[in-house]
Protein backbone atom coordinates (compact mmCIF):
# COMPACT_ATOMS: atom_id res chain seq x y z
CA UNK A 1 0.00 0.00 0.00
CA UNK A 2 1.27 3.54 -0.94
CA UNK A 3 2.19 5.66 2.05
CA UNK A 4 0.06 8.85 2.35
CA UNK A 5 3.03 11.29 1.35
CA UNK A 6 3.43 8.58 -1.96
CA UNK A 7 -0.41 9.46 -2.80
CA UNK A 8 -0.10 12.66 -2.10
CA UNK A 9 2.82 13.00 -4.95
CA UNK A 10 0.87 10.87 -7.15
CA UNK A 11 -2.37 13.28 -7.12
CA UNK A 12 0.24 16.30 -7.29
CA UNK A 13 2.11 15.23 -10.39
CA UNK A 14 -1.81 14.49 -11.84
CA UNK A 15 -2.90 17.77 -11.54
CA UNK A 16 0.59 19.16 -13.12
CA UNK A 17 -0.01 16.92 -16.18
CA UNK A 18 -3.31 17.76 -16.40
CA UNK A 19 -2.87 21.26 -15.73
CA UNK A 20 -0.31 21.35 -18.63
CA UNK A 21 -2.44 19.47 -21.41
CA UNK A 22 -5.21 22.13 -20.24
CA UNK A 23 -2.65 25.69 -20.73
CA UNK A 24 -1.45 23.59 -24.34
CA UNK A 25 -4.81 23.62 -25.01
CA UNK A 26 -5.50 26.96 -24.78
CA UNK A 27 -2.44 28.24 -25.82
CA UNK A 28 -2.96 25.95 -29.68
CA UNK A 29 -6.56 27.75 -29.32
CA UNK A 30 -5.61 31.54 -29.13
CA UNK A 31 -2.28 30.97 -31.92
CA UNK A 32 -5.20 28.73 -34.16
CA UNK A 33 -8.19 31.57 -33.54
CA UNK A 34 -5.94 34.55 -33.71
CA UNK A 35 -3.04 34.29 -35.66
CA UNK A 36 -1.73 31.42 -37.55
CA UNK A 37 -3.50 27.91 -38.81
CA UNK A 38 -2.70 25.39 -41.27
CA UNK A 39 -5.15 24.84 -44.08
CA UNK A 40 -4.46 21.56 -46.80
CA UNK A 41 -5.96 21.74 -50.25
CA UNK A 42 -8.58 19.28 -51.03
CA UNK A 43 -9.48 20.22 -54.81
CA UNK A 44 -7.92 21.84 -58.02
CA UNK A 45 -10.42 24.56 -57.93
CA UNK A 46 -7.35 26.84 -57.18
CA UNK A 47 -5.14 25.35 -60.14
CA UNK A 48 -2.50 26.48 -60.85
CA UNK A 49 -1.66 28.67 -57.54
CA UNK A 50 -2.86 25.78 -55.27
CA UNK A 51 -2.49 21.93 -56.02
CA UNK A 52 -4.13 19.09 -54.42
CA UNK A 53 -1.61 18.31 -51.70
CA UNK A 54 -0.58 21.53 -51.12
CA UNK A 55 -0.53 22.49 -47.09
CA UNK A 56 -0.15 26.36 -46.07
CA UNK A 57 -0.63 28.80 -43.27
CA UNK A 58 -3.06 31.20 -43.39
CA UNK A 59 -2.66 34.41 -41.22
CA UNK A 60 -6.18 35.13 -38.73
CA UNK A 61 -5.61 39.34 -38.39
CA UNK A 62 -6.00 40.34 -41.90
CA UNK A 63 -9.39 40.80 -42.01
CA UNK A 64 -10.48 41.08 -38.59
CA UNK A 65 -11.93 38.30 -36.21
CA UNK A 66 -15.48 36.90 -36.17
CA UNK A 67 -16.95 33.78 -34.41
CA UNK A 68 -15.29 32.07 -37.86
CA UNK A 69 -12.24 32.90 -36.78
CA UNK A 70 -12.43 30.07 -34.10
CA UNK A 71 -12.10 26.35 -34.18
CA UNK A 72 -15.98 25.06 -35.38
CA UNK A 73 -17.29 28.60 -35.40
CA UNK A 74 -17.75 29.13 -31.65
CA UNK A 75 -20.15 31.84 -31.45
CA UNK A 76 -18.05 33.90 -29.00
CA UNK A 77 -17.29 36.98 -31.09
CA UNK A 78 -20.62 38.63 -31.94
CA UNK A 79 -20.64 39.99 -35.57
CA UNK A 80 -17.51 41.12 -36.62
CA UNK A 81 -14.29 43.04 -34.92
CA UNK A 82 -11.36 45.03 -35.91
CA UNK A 83 -12.74 44.60 -39.27
CA UNK A 84 -10.78 45.13 -42.22
CA UNK A 85 -11.23 44.87 -45.94
CA UNK A 86 -9.32 42.62 -47.86
CA UNK A 87 -7.47 43.66 -51.30
CA UNK A 88 -8.51 42.42 -54.83
CA UNK A 89 -6.57 39.53 -55.78
CA UNK A 90 -5.74 38.28 -52.28
CA UNK A 91 -6.19 34.26 -51.56
CA UNK A 92 -8.42 33.67 -48.31
CA UNK A 93 -9.78 31.00 -46.67
CA UNK A 94 -13.55 31.50 -45.58
CA UNK A 95 -16.59 29.57 -44.33
CA UNK A 96 -18.40 28.77 -47.61
CA UNK A 97 -22.29 29.69 -48.12
CA UNK A 98 -24.99 28.50 -47.65
CA UNK A 99 -23.89 26.63 -44.67
CA UNK A 100 -20.91 27.70 -43.71
CA UNK A 101 -19.65 24.70 -42.13
CA UNK A 102 -17.04 23.75 -44.90
CA UNK A 103 -13.44 25.71 -45.25
CA UNK A 104 -13.00 26.25 -48.85
CA UNK A 105 -9.86 28.45 -50.42
CA UNK A 106 -10.46 31.28 -53.40
CA UNK A 107 -9.18 34.55 -54.52
CA UNK A 108 -11.17 37.75 -53.81
CA UNK A 109 -11.88 39.80 -57.57
CA UNK A 110 -14.40 41.70 -56.38
CA UNK A 111 -15.10 44.47 -53.31
CA UNK A 112 -18.43 45.79 -52.10
CA UNK A 113 -19.81 48.23 -54.76
CA UNK A 114 -17.59 46.24 -57.57
CA UNK A 115 -19.47 44.97 -60.79
CA UNK A 116 -18.49 41.67 -61.95
CA UNK A 117 -18.76 40.01 -65.11
CA UNK A 118 -17.69 36.94 -67.38
CA UNK A 119 -17.84 37.54 -71.67
CA UNK A 120 -16.00 34.78 -73.33
CA UNK A 121 -13.94 33.87 -70.69
CA UNK A 122 -12.75 37.36 -70.32
CA UNK A 123 -13.49 38.58 -66.77
CA UNK A 124 -14.96 42.23 -66.46
CA UNK A 125 -14.28 44.28 -63.49
CA UNK A 126 -16.36 47.70 -63.14
CA UNK A 127 -17.27 47.70 -67.01
CA UNK A 128 -13.56 47.32 -67.93
CA UNK A 129 -11.75 43.76 -69.05
CA UNK A 130 -8.97 42.42 -67.06
CA UNK A 131 -5.67 42.19 -69.37
CA UNK A 132 -5.37 38.05 -69.55
CA UNK A 133 -2.18 37.17 -71.62
CA UNK A 134 -1.70 33.53 -72.62
CA UNK A 135 1.84 32.56 -71.04
CA UNK A 136 3.32 28.81 -71.17
CA UNK A 137 1.18 25.89 -70.62
CA UNK A 138 0.57 24.64 -66.97
CA UNK A 139 2.43 21.28 -66.79
CA UNK A 140 1.95 18.83 -63.59
CA UNK A 141 2.78 15.43 -62.96
CA UNK A 142 -0.34 13.06 -63.28
CA UNK A 143 -0.27 11.36 -59.64
CA UNK A 144 -2.11 9.59 -57.43
CA UNK A 145 -3.96 12.90 -55.64
CA UNK A 146 -4.34 14.77 -59.36
CA UNK A 147 -5.09 13.63 -62.46
CA UNK A 148 -6.12 15.20 -65.88
CA UNK A 149 -9.07 15.00 -68.57
CA UNK A 150 -8.28 13.06 -71.70
CA UNK A 151 -8.16 16.20 -74.31
CA UNK A 152 -5.47 17.26 -71.77
CA UNK A 153 -3.22 14.28 -71.13
CA UNK A 154 0.22 14.28 -72.16
CA UNK A 155 3.83 12.50 -71.67
CA UNK A 156 7.13 14.05 -70.55
CA UNK A 157 10.70 14.03 -72.32
CA UNK A 158 10.86 10.46 -70.41
CA UNK A 159 7.38 9.03 -71.05
CA UNK A 160 5.76 10.01 -68.11
CA UNK A 161 2.19 10.98 -67.94
CA UNK A 162 1.60 14.58 -67.36
CA UNK A 163 -1.43 16.98 -67.70
CA UNK A 164 -0.96 20.24 -69.68
CA UNK A 165 -3.34 22.80 -69.53
CA UNK A 166 -3.86 26.14 -71.60
CA UNK A 167 -2.58 28.96 -68.93
CA UNK A 168 -2.71 32.84 -68.96
CA UNK A 169 -2.08 35.61 -66.52
CA UNK A 170 -4.35 38.49 -65.17
CA UNK A 171 -3.63 41.57 -63.75
CA UNK A 172 -6.34 43.29 -61.88
CA UNK A 173 -6.69 47.18 -61.04
CA UNK A 174 -4.10 47.14 -58.19
CA UNK A 175 -1.13 45.36 -59.72
CA UNK A 176 -1.85 42.16 -58.48
CA UNK A 177 -0.86 39.40 -61.17
CA UNK A 178 -2.06 35.30 -60.80
CA UNK A 179 -2.23 32.60 -63.26
CA UNK A 180 -5.17 31.32 -64.44
CA UNK A 181 -6.38 27.98 -66.19
CA UNK A 182 -9.15 27.97 -68.89
CA UNK A 183 -9.66 24.84 -69.94
CA UNK A 184 -13.05 25.14 -72.66
CA UNK A 185 -16.19 27.31 -73.30
CA UNK A 186 -18.92 26.37 -70.68
CA UNK A 187 -21.57 28.16 -69.16
CA UNK A 188 -19.76 30.39 -66.25
CA UNK A 189 -17.65 31.96 -69.63
CA UNK A 190 -20.50 34.05 -70.08
CA UNK A 191 -22.49 36.01 -67.17
CA UNK A 192 -24.25 38.75 -66.44
CA UNK A 193 -23.20 41.72 -64.33
CA UNK A 194 -22.97 40.66 -60.43
CA UNK A 195 -23.01 44.08 -58.32
CA UNK A 196 -20.85 42.57 -55.08
CA UNK A 197 -23.34 44.14 -52.16
CA UNK A 198 -22.00 45.90 -48.44
CA UNK A 199 -20.20 43.71 -46.76
CA UNK A 200 -19.52 40.97 -49.01
CA UNK A 201 -16.51 39.74 -51.57
CA UNK A 202 -17.01 38.24 -54.75
CA UNK A 203 -14.37 35.05 -54.84
CA UNK A 204 -13.64 32.94 -57.89
CA UNK A 205 -11.49 30.05 -58.55
CA UNK A 206 -8.27 30.27 -60.59
CA UNK A 207 -9.03 27.17 -62.40
CA UNK A 208 -11.75 29.37 -63.81
CA UNK A 209 -13.51 26.16 -65.36
CA UNK A 210 -13.43 23.78 -62.43
CA UNK A 211 -14.33 26.22 -59.69
CA UNK A 212 -17.86 26.60 -57.61
CA UNK A 213 -17.81 30.24 -56.63
CA UNK A 214 -19.16 33.57 -56.48
CA UNK A 215 -20.97 33.11 -60.02
CA UNK A 216 -22.89 30.73 -59.04
CA UNK A 217 -25.62 30.97 -56.21
CA UNK A 218 -25.14 29.66 -52.70
CA UNK A 219 -26.07 25.75 -53.14
CA UNK A 220 -24.53 23.02 -51.32
CA UNK A 221 -21.48 22.10 -53.85
CA UNK A 222 -22.72 24.10 -56.36
CA UNK A 223 -21.71 27.88 -55.66
CA UNK A 224 -21.01 29.95 -52.71
CA UNK A 225 -22.90 33.49 -54.23
CA UNK A 226 -21.99 36.59 -52.42
CA UNK A 227 -19.56 35.70 -49.53
CA UNK A 228 -19.97 37.80 -46.39
CA UNK A 229 -16.79 39.19 -45.02
CA UNK A 230 -17.58 37.66 -41.76
CA UNK A 231 -17.23 34.91 -43.43
CA UNK A 232 -13.08 35.33 -44.02
CA UNK A 233 -11.21 33.51 -41.69
CA UNK A 234 -7.91 34.60 -42.83
CA UNK A 235 -5.15 35.50 -45.75
CA UNK A 236 -3.38 32.25 -47.21
CA UNK A 237 0.31 33.49 -46.78
CA UNK A 238 3.19 30.39 -47.34
CA UNK A 239 3.01 26.93 -48.40
CA UNK A 240 4.59 24.68 -45.57
CA UNK A 241 4.06 21.46 -47.15
CA UNK A 242 3.12 19.56 -50.38
CA UNK A 243 2.72 15.76 -51.47
CA UNK A 244 1.49 13.94 -54.44
CA UNK A 245 -0.52 11.32 -52.49
CA UNK A 246 1.93 8.52 -52.97
CA UNK A 247 3.18 8.35 -49.26
CA UNK A 248 2.02 5.30 -47.47
CA UNK A 249 2.04 5.75 -43.21
CA UNK A 250 3.56 2.01 -42.95
CA UNK A 251 7.14 3.25 -45.50
CA UNK A 252 8.53 5.79 -43.83
CA UNK A 253 10.52 6.80 -47.14
CA UNK A 254 7.68 7.41 -49.09
CA UNK A 255 6.81 10.25 -47.02
CA UNK A 256 10.13 11.82 -48.52
CA UNK A 257 9.54 10.66 -52.02
CA UNK A 258 6.09 11.99 -52.39
CA UNK A 259 7.23 15.29 -50.76
CA UNK A 260 7.09 18.39 -53.38
CA UNK A 261 10.00 20.28 -51.72
CA UNK A 262 10.11 22.46 -54.75
CA UNK A 263 6.40 24.01 -53.47
CA UNK A 264 7.79 24.62 -49.68
CA UNK A 265 8.02 28.20 -48.78
CA UNK A 266 5.79 29.34 -51.86
CA UNK A 267 3.94 32.92 -50.75
CA UNK A 268 1.45 34.82 -51.81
Amino acid sequence: MASKPAARRQRSELRETVLFFVKLAIFVFVIRSFFFSPFNIPSGSMLPRLLVGDYLFITKWNYGYSRHSLPWSLPLIPGRVFASTPERGDVVVFKAPPTAEDNWVKRVIGLPGDRVQMQRGQLFLNGKPIPKQRIADFVLPVSPNFGCQFEFQDEDAAGKPICRYPQFEETLPNGKRYRVLDQAETPADDTGVYTVPAGHVFLMGDNRDDSADSRFPAMPNQGIGFVPMENLEGKAVVNFWSTDGSAQWLLPWTWVSAARFDRIGEGF
